[in-house]
């Protein structure tokens, strides 16, 4: 895991392996930005002249590499885009998303190094944060299923390199509380999230609800959280046919894994509750070919509220967040769950079956109402649900519902906070018709147009009676399958971990809507 470390050091004393600084796209040319003042003094003045030789414009994502001026200990600078610089650049202040992503591009472009200064433009400690948590995210590498080389800091796959190690965040003050807390909260929110993304990226053979609820377990024992696991026995016996009929085809026994961590001074209540369906191979309702191969990451929701969870518990959070995993794999088999199979839920309506493909609401909405029981302040519930909703908001931008639009609001303005794109979306009430069923209380299917928010009338079904909900459908940004952009990566993204937390900690501030 890459180290995160202040320093007051200038740049051209620093023992490094780079220095990286930043550069914005000016009205004239690409602008040196703050930071980077005594490496443009090494070049006369002339730093943004020379790199706009090299070609370079200050766009963001684009990296030029060009040896250290005389006198530096660090061999190379790195500038990194910033994109369009701001009114206000001279005093530094540069939104922090961006960042953000120039510190994860800079970390991803220096793999395979011991340690990088980040002389970035800091004008307080949310600046600092931002690189800090930018970088830690844009290092990270799944080689775990790849032959290694080498040992300790020096190993790395046989095919690539080892993440960057040591990342030294310049202009910061490493004694000031609030710098060195934006560090702290940095190193256990991106460690979180890149946890997520581990188990995301983890192939199905090795994750299953019993693996993923021991990796649970493991965690919650290190960070003093309280873990309750229902096995197949437990689920039976207390009756959730929802996870019980969507795990009843496979040899993997499904789980529900409820983590709860609690603050002694708290008052309010979240619940977190996540999709974790290990693999998604449609059940009877097969999918097509071409439509298999990335379902490992069907899991993502419960990845991001496990990750959550966790990150709350490291940071003290003043709030009680409990987590649900509803945990199981979605395989045909002769147990498998059948189109127009009725199920008896853990709320004790009866679902109607139309597709097993639709199973991710099945096992949220035993999830959902098992959360209701203890009455907490809000629950919002995570999902890869949707294809609707890749279709309607792209592979970047997650949907929120949810039955209180203050709550919804406050969803989407606390992702935009932390760099993460959503998009409010409405529960219209004509759509609930088409989940009428002759034989059951609801259907698991309505409308074919507007699916993804037919999905979030379905689980709302199942929330608790004065209850204030939300519903994030990552189905979109959950899993990139395209090239690492800003600091996230090919595969597995963590998508809706940042949310979550800072949510918890808006919460905890007084400070929700």
């Amino acid at each position: 895991m890459t180290a995160l470390t202040l320093s007051t050091a200038a740049a051209p004393g620093l023992r490094a392996d780079a220095i990286v600084i930043g550069v914005a796209k000016g009205a004239k040319g690409p602008v040196v930005a703050p930071g980077a003042e005594a490496v443009d003094k090494a070049y006369d003045g002339k730093l943004a002249g020379v790199l706009e030789t090299l070609g370079a414009s200050g766009a963001e994502g684009e990296v030029t590499k060009l040896p250290a001026p005389a006198g530096f200990k660090a061999p190379l600078l790195v500038a990194v885009g910033l994109g369009a610089a701001p009114d206000d650049a001279e005093d530094g202040a540069y939104d922090g998303e961006a960042l953000r992503k120039a510190a994860g591009v800079a970390a991803r472009a220096l793999a395979g190094s011991r340690k990088a200064a980040f002389a970035l433009p800091i004008t307080d400690a949310a600046d600092t944060g931002a690189i800090a948590e930018g970088a830690l995210l844009g290092a990270y590498s799944f080689d775990v299923y790849k032959e290694s080389k080498g040992t300790g800091t020096n190993a790395k796959a046989k095919n690539g390199k080892a993440p960057l190690a040591e990342v030294a965040v310049l202009g910061a003050k490493p004694r000031d509380k609030e710098h060195k807390a934006a560090i702290q909260r940095a190193t256990a929110v991106g460690e979180e999230l890149n946890r997520a993304r581990d188990l995301i990226n983890m192939p199905p053979n090795d994750l299953n609800p019993a693996s993923f609820a021991a990796e649970a377990q493991q965690a919650a024992k290190e960070h003093g959280i309280k873990v309750q696991v229902l096995d197949e026995k437990a689920l039976t016996k207390g009756g959730y046919g929802g996870i019980l009929g969507v795990g009843g085809g496979s040899t993997s026994a499904p789980r529900l894994v409820k983590l709860t961590y609690t603050h002694s001074k708290a008052d309010k209540h979240l619940a977190f509750v996540g999709k974790g369906i290990t693999y998604d191979s449609g059940g009877i309702s097969l999918k097509p070919a071409g439509h298999n191969e990335t379902m490992k990451c069907d899991m993502s929701g419960a990845a991001a509220v496990f990750a959550a969870v966790v990150a709350a518990a490291r940071l003290g959070l003043q709030v009680n967040v409990t987590g649900w995993l509803a945990l199981a794999e979605n395989m045909p088999s002769g147990s498998a769950v059948r189109p127009g199979d009725v199920l008896r839920m853990y709320s004790g309506k009866t679902v109607e079956v139309l597709n097993t493909d639709a199973e991710g609401r099945l096992v949220l909405a035993d999830a959902l109402w098992a959360a209701s029981q203890e009455k907490p302040d809000a629950i919002v519930d995570v999902a890869t649900l949707t294809g609707a909703m890749v279709l309607a908001l792209g592979n970047r931008t997650f949907g929120v519902m949810a039955n209180d639009d203050a709550f919804r609001s406050a969803i989407v303005e606390a992702a935009e906070e932390v760099g993460e794109a959503s998009w409010p979306m409405p529960l219209p009430e004509h759509l609930r018709k088409g989940m009428d069923s002759p034989t059951a209380d609801i259907a698991n299917m309505g409308e074919r147009m507007g699916g993804g928010l037919v999905a979030g009338l379905f689980l709302r079904e199942f929330v608790g009676e004065g209850i204030t909900w939300a519903h994030l459908d990552i189905a979109g940004p959950a899993f990139n399958e395209g090239g690492p952009f800003g600091y996230t990566p090919k595969g597995g993204t963590g998508s809706a971990v940042r949310t979550l937390v800072r949510l918890a900690e808006l919460t905890a501030s007084g400070d929700l809507g």
